[in-house]
């Protein structure tokens, strides 16, 4: 349907322009907020009545708009977005950090009337259009810059130094068991060897028996 808006209405237009809106955003939201009429001919006749009467209202208006258009001029807004190391941004830029940084430069101009042309994905500049006026839109460009990111470094346990004493102490410990260990298999082996002698004997004995009573 078509509406004859009777107000600004940003995003959608402005005041005595005719817009093509859905049925429902006409009927249930435009019309009974006060914000347009139905562009009927009864309401198409008074609308042109009007412009005649608020041509030089109108003809003003769009001066406004044209002097508030050479002042933002060349205008490029910086913006810093954290970033990883292939230059990503993380998070966007919206139309709504762009009318905040434009108001404090001292333009106003509602975020709806804000489009950014393209997804805001890398660091570099991006286009964007303001709509100052039904007649008129202003393009201005935004930088991009990046604040690179660091990945956290996993933190690192340190083992608890031993003091020396107890290095000192642990090796003569270690030498001490060293010692009794081979003094032990010393033992083992003399044990060992007078068996085997005692076995030797005991033989002998055996034999010289033997041939006493033969």
């Amino acid at each position: 349907m078509k509406i004859i808006l009777t107000k600004d209405l940003p995003g959608l237009g402005f005041k005595d322009e005719v817009v093509s809106v859905k049925n429902g955003y006409g009927r249930n939201y435009i019309i009974p907020q006060g914000f347009g009429v139905l562009a009927n001919k009864s309401n198409s006749k008074v609308l042109k009545e009007n412009l005649k009467q608020t041509a030089k209202k109108q003809e003003e208006i769009l001066k406004a708009a044209q002097k508030l258009s050479k002042k933002i001029g060349d205008l490029v807004i910086e913006f810093k977005l954290k970033t990883g190391s292939d230059e990503k941004v993380f998070g966007s830029v919206t139309t709504a950090q762009i009318s905040k940084m434009l108001e404090e430069k001292g333009f106003e101009v509602h975020k709806k009337n804000i489009s950014i042309l393209s997804k805001v994905n890398n660091v570099g500049e991006y286009d964007v259009d303001l709509k100052i006026h039904k007649d008129l839109t202003h393009p201005i460009k935004i930088n991009v810059t990046g604040d690179i990111v660091k990945p956290k470094k996993k933190k690192t346990v340190k083992k608890e130094d031993k003091p020396k004493d107890d290095v000192k102490d642990s090796k003569e410990t270690s030498k001490k068991e060293v010692k009794n260990t081979s003094s032990e298999k010393v033992n083992d082996d003399s044990v060992s060897k007078e068996s085997k002698k005692d076995t030797k004997e005991s033989k002998k004995d055996t034999k010289e028996s033997k041939k006493s009573k033969k």
